[in-house]
């Protein structure tokens, strides 16, 4: 069972666009930067307008922010037919193994569902047994391209459609 996480506030970068530089160094620590984007050219990703219900949303322990989650429209060049996306699932290293990623994820879930989605999906190379965990289902092996890594691709049924 996931572990249930100690107080804490999660607020979306609509509300808080001050996070974004933190967030978009987050991104290219944790992922690499395979893209070869610049820390701008992240943070600008953070800023643009949304295609459809996208948001990002951070952890803040104390009033710090530890951790982000996003839901994005898309996410893995290969699969452009499946959207939307739970994307950049990120918990800094010292705050990990407290259940803030799957109150991360949840709060992305409940999101998704309040704007109509029916099915999110997500590709993960390490995390595949905590979004088991969290209900997620194995969808399949993808080729990811920038990386050149097989990773799972993995699908949450929000509603019936």
């Amino acid at each position: 069972m996931a572990r249930e996480a100690p107080p804490h506030e999660i607020v979306t970068v609509t509300d808080r666009p001050d996070l974004v530089p933190t967030l978009a160094r987050w991104m290219q620590e944790t992922f690499g930067n395979p893209s070869g984007r610049t820390l701008a050219e992240t943070e600008a990703l953070f800023r643009a307008p949304p295609r459809g219900p996208e948001e990002s949303f951070v952890l803040l322990l104390d009033g710090q922010p530890v951790g982000t989650a996003s839901l994005a429209h898309d996410d893995l060049e290969t699969r452009r037919d499946l959207s939307p996306w739970l994307a950049g699932v990120v918990v800094q290293p010292q705050f990990r193994g407290r259940g803030f990623a799957s109150a991360l994820v949840r709060r992305v879930e409940r999101f998704a569902a309040a704007s109509g989605v029916q099915t999110l999906w997500l590709y993960t190379w390490t995390a595949d047994a905590l979004y088991a965990q969290l209900g997620w289902e194995y969808a399949g092996q993808e080729f990811e391209p920038k990386r050149g890594i097989e990773v799972t691709l993995m699908r949450r049924t929000l509603r019936e459609g």
